[in-house]
């Protein structure tokens, strides 16, 4: 997800909200970890990576983005951190950032948006989640190449 495109999303899908919202990427970010007054969401996408070693591609259809939030005063914030994989052929391959298509950077928002609202607001929304454009994968899921699996947020693995 591009930070500036994704900000500027998270801008107008936040605008209906009571209080003032801002959406920041936190790498430091760890599943079920967060600080005291902050609230956990977990939203997903599909996205495409790409490895820095081999130049393998690949898809995924279960991308978690991992998402801290927290009101105080009418300002909030809301951390996020997209899960990363690494490629399955390179024995030392890094794990990458997912890249997500503008397309499903909305959906995805959105998600996050209504989340925001249940966790923060009590409102109820009902279960309703915007759908985004999946990817024909070409091969199965791996949780060894899975950061999100390795975390234990990965729904092929756990449900969350």
């Amino acid at each position: 997800m591009a930070a500036p495109e994704g900000t500027s999303i998270f801008q107008t899908t936040a605008k209906n909200l009571k209080d003032s919202w801002r959406l920041e990427f936190d790498e430091s970010i760890v599943p079920n970890r967060q600080q005291p007054g902050w609230k956990k969401a977990i939203v997903y996408t599909s996205a495409r990576f790409h490895c820095s070693e081999c130049g393998r591609h690949w898809s995924s259809n279960k991308v978690m983005v991992v998402c801290n939030m927290r009101l105080a005063n009418r300002q909030g914030v809301v951390k996020v951190r997209p899960s990363r994989q690494n490629c399955k052929i390179c024995s030392t391959a890094p794990m990458e950032k997912p890249s997500i298509t503008s397309e499903n950077i909305k959906p995805l928002l959105q998600n996050l948006v209504e989340k925001m609202r249940i966790k923060c607001y009590n409102e109820d929304m009902g279960r309703k989640k915007r759908p985004f454009r999946s990817f024909d994968a070409k091969s199965p899921h791996e949780p060894a190449h899975c950061e999100a699996c390795m975390q234990g947020i990965c729904p092929k693995t756990k449900s969350y």
